[in-house]
């Protein structure tokens, strides 16, 4: 019998794998802010004082650190309770999601709503309506929460219930449920013009803060207010006639900011102080009760080389403060924009923005390192004569040192009183728009003209420029398909024109037309728009 050989065994080594090293991750690099030879402070003039409970001090350090995260973190709260949403002001006052089919507005409003109107100090003219900045704050209350609110009952008892507030400039807070119109409680009368959104406190507590924008008929000077929700009433005012200010106009433009986890109120004003305050909050929902015991009230004020000088470029901020870990970057009515160390009110950086600078920036991290754009307006006769033009940049800041990474400039005509430049606030695209900032341009090309501007981030080069034919000061907004991702952007004008804009192309797809000038900001929670104006109507509108 024959026998099948056994085939040999060919034994191979199996070769040792060589480790392959994980790779090292790239840190996030550390902020340290701090000045270089042109953004010292020094080479302004910058002078700067304290004050800690009616006492002016030489150094201070914060017992309880303030830290500020990503601005997708200051709030849990649903909805938009800041002008422009969060510390880096770049939400462009739009909450949830949008599913946009037809790229138009519907052509019915969902309902509109009446405002007044109040006389100025001077009893020559009338704030009315809705004005710059005029966001409206848009929330979802929770069930329980309402239950403890002076509502009316209907409004205790919905399941869920979405409501607009908008402090308006009549000198009263109304109220809005977001879907009918229909209004939930009374109006609270401060008796004080609202120009500016106010804010709402990120914790979800129900409190207000907001700052009255002009003295009233009878002289008295305005304040900034602070409001409980649960019973509409006024808690408690500051920011008036401060002895400590070295300007008197104590207007309050700005919308706030709080830290939540140290309980401070942080409140900038036109007056040149930008105040911190501890409130000492104590809510309880359970029991029905909310109170603050303000404590531990501390001022900073500051003072350049041409702060003032010959009543022009004064002191004062109107923008909105961006945080940014432990620092506050904000522009002042003297063209100034500084950062400002939150917890030793150590002035690191200045540069100069030219003008009075009205516009709130919007903060962007990009590698890892936080630049903010910006830009300004055309104060009459400060740089140039008021029948003439005036450069006007956008500027992108590095937020470390100051330095200017680029500028794009325009020339802007202007009115007394009634300013050309970026008047409006910028907005950053994300997703499909990520590689672009808009930026509102008023009284260009020509005086009664407006330009919204669409810049390459990287580059500042301009993308595309969309001339309106009546200038601008209200914010745009950004908008996304949640299914598509594309982007579009919403523009208000002067004369009640409200624009759905392609915002790669800036071809317009779609006009509202409201009934009076549009100074004031939207807000949009999901696909229901919000927006007052100077004819003293508040519309609701449906993005399709």
């Amino acid at each position: 019998m024959q026998t099948t050989p056994t085939p040999a065994t060919n034994t191979i080594a199996t070769p040792e794998p060589t480790p392959t090293e994980a790779p090292t991750p790239t840190p996030t690099p550390v902020f340290q802010p701090h000045s270089v030879e042109e953004t010292k402070p020094e080479k302004y003039g910058m002078n700067t004082d304290i004050m800690v409970n009616g006492e002016i001090v030489t150094k201070y350090s914060r017992t309880d650190k303030i830290t500020f995260e990503e601005g997708f973190k200051y709030t849990d709260v649903k909805g938009i309770i800041t002008f422009r949403g969060n510390n880096y002001r770049d939400t462009s006052g739009v909450y949830g999601t949008q599913n946009i089919l037809q790229k138009k507005f519907f052509e019915e409003p969902l309902w509109k709503q009446k405002t007044g109107s109040m006389q100025t100090m001077a009893g020559d003219g009338y704030w009315s309506g809705c004005g710059w900045t005029g966001q409206p704050l848009i929330t979802e209350w929770p069930k329980s929460t309402r239950a403890i609110m002076n509502m009316y009952d209907w409004a205790k008892e919905q399941e869920t219930l979405v409501e607009v507030i908008y402090a308006t400039q009549d000198g009263k807070i109304y109220f809005y449920e977001l879907e009918t119109g229909k209004v939930t409680r009374d109006p609270i009368n401060c008796g004080f013009t609202f120009k500016g959104a106010g804010a709402l406190d990120p914790r979800g507590i129900p409190l207000m803060y907001v700052g009255g924008g002009d003295r009233n008929p009878s002289y008295t000077s305005p304040r900034v207010f602070v409001i409980s929700l649960v019973t509409n009433e006024i808690l408690y005012e500051f920011g008036h006639d401060d002895p400590f200010a070295k300007r008197s106009w104590c207007a309050f433009d700005s919308s706030a900011l709080v830290d939540a986890e140290t309980d401070t109120l942080i409140y900038p004003g036109e007056n040149g102080v930008f105040y911190f305050i501890h409130l000492g909050t104590k809510y309880d929902e359970a029991a029905g009760t909310l109170s603050i015991n303000p404590s531990d009230i501390v001022k900073w004020r500051y003072s350049g080389s041409r702060s003032n000088v010959n009543n022009k470029f004064w002191f004062g901020m109107e923008s909105s403060a961006i945080a940014y870990q432990g620092y506050l970057f904000f522009p002042d009515n003297g063209g100034y924009m500084m950062c400002l160390d939150i917890n030793t009110l150590e002035l690191i950086w200045v540069q100069d923005v030219l003008d009075d600078t009205n516009c709130t920036g919007v903060l962007e991290v990009e590698n890892g390192r936080p630049y903010i754009y910006m830009s300004t307006s055309f104060h009459a006769d400060w740089r140039a004569d008021g029948d003439g033009t005036a450069p006007i940049p956008v500027w992108k800041i590095d937020a470390e040192t100051g330095e200017i990474v680029w500028h794009t400039d325009y020339d802007c005509y202007t009115v007394s009183g009634n300013s050309g430049g970026a008047q409006g606030s910028l907005a950053a695209g994300k997703g499909s728009l990520e590689d672009i900032v808009y930026i509102p341009m008023g009284r260009t090309p020509g005086r009664w003209k407006g330009l919204l501007v669409a810049l390459n981030k990287k580059t500042g080069e301009q993308v595309w420029a969309l001339e309106l034919d009546h200038y601008i000061w209200s914010s745009p907004a950004l908008v996304y398909d949640e299914k598509t991702g594309a982007g579009y952007v919403i523009q208000g004008d002067s004369e009640g024109n409200l624009f759905f804009i392609d915002g790669l192309t800036g071809k317009i797809l779609d006009t509202f037309q409201m009934d009076g000038n549009i100074e004031a900001t939207p807000a949009i929670y999901n696909n229901i728009l919000v927006l007052g104006t100077r004819n003293c109507s508040i519309y609701a509108l449906k993005i399709e």
